[in-house]
Order: C-alpha cells, then structure tokens, then sequence
C-alpha cells in the first residue's frame, strides 16, 4: 500500500502553537515523521536558521497533520541529525524480550529490551499529543504517552 504524501514537504520548517500561547517548532522528514526542535518562543519566530540551530527534541509520526495549525515557515534542503535515517523499535506484546529495531531506510535487526531503551516506539501520534509532549518538556513534567511508550523490561 504506497505511503500517504504529507502536507508539508520534506524540509519544511513548522512553528506550532502551543497550549499556554507559546510556540514550539518542527520540521517535516519523511511521509509523516516530524524533528522537533529543543525551542520554545513566547512570539511566534520565521527565522529559519535560528530555528535549525537548535537541538532536536525528539522525531515522531504524526497523524493527521493539520497545515492551518501547524504554520509552514519555509523550507531548506535536510542536513545534520534530521538527514540521518529514523530508527524506531518494536516489541512483542506477548513476549516483551523479543524486539525489532528498524530505521526509515529499510534496516530491520532482531534486538534485545535493553538495546532499545532511549528509541522511540512504533507508534504514530496526533498533534494534540505532540503539543502536549513539547509543552510538558518546558514544563519539567512526565509526558504520559512518551511514558507509555517506553521499552518494557520486565
């Protein structure tokens, strides 16, 4: 079944408005995955160099993606850590020692619970969700469903 097209091309820059009226940033990779930038701002930034200067937070899925929430700032050819493949895992609901470590590109290995632990799991989220995440970083609070989806290990 051939991959939805996202509304954003790849390389583009995102500035998402967040809950308590301030603003995180993304950038769109592939299909659907999102890099989101370790940045918040209380006025809403378009520079994209200041934005591509930061970290990056974390890289998820996004579903749904919603270009009159989430503005499209311009766009710039990937480079550094957002050009690298995305390496996610998975792991068996019935037996949580077998895992699967797969990236973006194709690369599948078996891997063990451990091997695991600071990878994102399979999963696709909704923006509300994502928004969530980020606010909950600047916040200093637990995110439940980053929690939720954590490597299992016993």
């Amino acid at each position: 079944m051939p991959k939805k097209s996202s509304p954003y091309p790849i390389g583009t820059f995102l500035r998402i408005p967040l809950a308590d009226g301030t603003f995180g940033y993304g950038r769109a990779l592939d299909y659907s995955y999102i890099a989101f930038y370790d940045f918040r701002t209380t006025d809403p930034r378009a520079d994209l160099g200041e934005i591509e200067s930061k970290p990056v937070l974390f890289i998820q899925s996004v579903r749904q993606l919603d270009p009159q929430r989430w503005a499209a700032l311009g766009k710039r050819p990937l480079s550094g850590e957002v050009a690298k493949p995305v390496v996610r895992y998975r792991q068996d609901l019935v037996d949580f020692r077998k895992c699967t470590i797969y990236d973006s590109e194709g690369m599948t290995r078996e891997a063990t619970p451990e091997e695991c632990i600071g990878l994102e799991g399979a999963s696709t989220w909704d923006k509300q969700h994502i928004e969530a995440r980020i606010l909950d970083h600047y916040m200093g609070r637990p995110n439940d469903m980053e929690i939720r989806g954590r490597v299992r290990l016993e």
